[in-house]
């Protein structure tokens, strides 16, 4: 396939916020870390981002006591806004709210119908949307199972509701869904057998489905062949979906990709031969609109490290803001052994290949950056130059490209990217290792990949997670499955593990994180951990690993709400928290660092987003975002 020539693109305002830029370490330090660094980064004018043009995400969540209503402190909106809440049209706050983004009505009834208006300069503004009413402490968005069928082999299979994403698929403000159904014989790249084809819906609030996709027999099904991103990639107002497809792959719009009666599988159930392809599909439609050949191709076989298809089809996928500005597609290959990242810009209608990242290229080769790919990646500006670059577990790759730096302590199963310092200027990066032979845990400044500190190897440490889930200690708490207490950022053991080592979720009052494992909430405390929310008739996904659907800050104010798959799969459950806060903070989808996370979450093992500043106890004030809607 021929790939496009570039085209221009438009250039977003910008902004004269300077940032800081991180320390820098001699090359004596990173020698005796046993590192490599390969790229400086010069401190540059901040330019603003390019983010979704949401409306204002109402929602009233009913208590025994009344309505929580909750709403969006946009990255648009002025520093100064404050706000009107409505109901059915009469006023029912005595004064305009002004410390937070939520108003408890009390003794309203479930139905109350709520709008909220932004007072700016002392003028009120239009009413908002609606609220979204979860009426019964959730709302259920309705879905639909595709029908199931029988693998070559004879097994019989039906479908599951998996992981999901979101975007503004249609234009309107509001967020859709995307849902990836997963069959229930989906299989993990060292398992053989046939699988039943991987399915994927746009769904809009009240269950009204876009389109339905269907990837085909040629894309195997489970958690490392298909990682979806969704993100409005050119700047048009509707989110795109992009995925890896093959011949057989069906669009929304029922056309087929490639050969329709291509069938790859060899009797192992794995798809080793034949073409692949990179397609970005319309949000609305669910048309193909773009398609070129993946990149790289797999090539031979056991070149990755293995004969047999297991870590040849090793996926990883995210979006970086690479030039500071706009959103670029980053899909990859590998991690155990070769590596090979490439960056893509959507503009136009076409898509323009801006650079590929490969560990074996002769610019590469020799340097550490074979083998130590993660099960997921993170994205983030790591050196302060106002561009992203892509944290791809004991490496990282610069927004240009160029490897940026290498620990060489090899693969791992989780990892987190944020501002886990709040003392320290940047970002700070917590992983955990799979290898006996490498640290159980490392604490890394991603600006150039010094480590920090770690602890003894031990074992395949599995789990790993980072956020200020207690009070009593600066910043935030790293654990993993390995340790048997939290650490600070230097390292000290602080107290008692909590009972999960999974997800985080902001759900309560104050700005301290909550624990999210499975199909429950927890507040960590010293002693022992206490019930906040179990969800109800719901499922987790993806086996041992017992993750949501999705979570994040998807509507309301900064606080997350979390979204399981009914036990029955026919809908998806959202839950938004009932608890009044005092906390206000612009909506973290105004945060590109956080909205990014929202994006990869669904990559592989799925890990929780994490925001560009610190959110915790003792926190400062809340940074507004340098951003714009197209």
């Amino acid at each position: 396939m021929q790939h496009p020539q570039p085209h221009a693109q438009p250039h977003p305002p910008t902004r004269t916020r300077r940032r800081t830029l991180l320390s820098a370490v001699t090359a004596g330090v990173l020698a005796a870390a046993g590192l490599v660094s390969l790229s400086a980064a010069p401190a540059e004018a901040a330019t603003a981002r390019q983010v979704e043009a949401l409306d204002r995400g109402v929602v009233s969540v009913h208590t025994d006591s009344g309505n929580l209503v909750s709403w969006r402190w946009l990255g648009t909106d002025p520093n100064d806004v404050s706000f009107n809440v409505y109901r059915a049209g009469a006023l029912v706050n005595s004064t305009p709210v002004t410390g937070s983004t939520n108003y408890f009505h009390s003794g309203a009834p479930a139905q109350a119908d709520y709008t909220v208006r932004a007072i700016v300069g002392g003028v009120e503004q239009a009413d908002s949307v609606h609220a979204i009413q979860f009426r019964t402490g959730y709302k259920d968005v309705p879905i639909t199972p595709p029908a199931g069928g029988t693998t070559p082999d004879g097994v019989a299979y039906t479908y599951e509701a998996n992981d999901a994403s979101v975007g503004d698929l249609d234009g309107d403000g509001t967020l859709d869904f995307v849902l990836k159904w997963q069959p229930t014989n989906a299989k993990d790249n060292s398992q053989s057998g046939y699988t039943g084809n991987t399915i994927v819906d746009g769904i809009k609030l009240d269950g009204t489905r876009l389109w339905r996709i269907d990837l085909g027999r040629n894309i195997r099904s489970g958690a490392h062949y298909t990682q979806f991103q969704v993100y409005d990639y050119d700047g048009d107002r509707k989110a795109e979906v992009a995925m890896k497809t093959a011949d057989a792959t069906v669009d929304g719009t029922g056309a087929v990709i490639g050969n329709s009666a291509a069938d790859y599988r060899n009797s192992s159930g794995y798809v080793l031969s034949g073409p692949e392809y990179l397609t970005m599909f319309n949000g609305q439609t669910g048309k193909a609109m773009g398609t070129v050949d993946y990149v790289p191709a797999r090539g031979t076989v056991s070149s990755w490290g293995d004969s047999y298809g297991n870590r040849v089809d090793r996926f990883l996928a995210g979006t970086a803001y690479l030039d500071g500005a706009r959103p670029s597609l980053i899909m990859a290959r590998g991690y155990y052994t070769r590596t090979v990242l490439a960056a893509w810009d959507w503009r136009n209608g076409a898509f323009t290949r801006r650079w590929t990242f490969d560990s074996s290229s002769s610019t590469n080769s020799g340097k550490g950056f074979d083998g130590q790919g993660s099960h997921s990646l993170s994205v983030g500006d790591v050196d302060g130059d106002g561009k992203d670059e892509i944290v791809y577990g004991a490496m990282a790759v610069d927004d240009n490209g160029n490897g940026l730096w290498t620990t060489k302590t090899g693969h791992g199963d989780a990892q987190h990217l944020g501002d886990l310092d709040p003392g320290h200027a940047g970002l700070e990066y917590f992983k955990v290792s799979e290898s006996s032979s490498q640290p159980a845990e490392l604490y890394i400044n991603p600006a150039n990949g010094t480590v920090n500190w770690s602890i003894a190897a031990c074992c395949d440490n599995g789990r790993g997670v980072a956020g200020d889930i207690w009070a009593g200690n600066d910043g935030a708490e790293v654990w993993s499955a390995s340790d048997s207490s939290i650490r600070d950022e230097a390292g000290a053991t602080k107290g008692r593990e909590p009972s999960s080592v999974n997800f985080l979720s902001w759900w309560d009052a104050d700005p301290v994180r909550e624990l999210l494992d499975g199909t429950h909430i927890d507040k960590y405390g010293t002693s022992s951990d206490t019930r906040l929310l179990t969800g109800a008739s719901v499922h987790s996904n993806n086996s041992t690993k017992a993750t949501p659907a999705l979570s994040g800050d998807l509507f309301g104010d900064w606080r997350e709400e979390v979204v399981w798959a009914t036990s029955d799969n026919t809908a998806l459950r959202i839950y938004s928290t009932p608890i009044e806060t005092t906390t206000r903070i612009t909506t973290l989808l105004h945060d590109t660092m956080y909205r990014t996370g929202i994006a990869w979450q669904n990559t592989a093992y799925n890990q929780p987003p994490h925001p560009s500043f610190f959110i915790g106890n003792g926190m400062p004030t809340a940074p507004r975002p340098t951003v714009y809607t197209p």
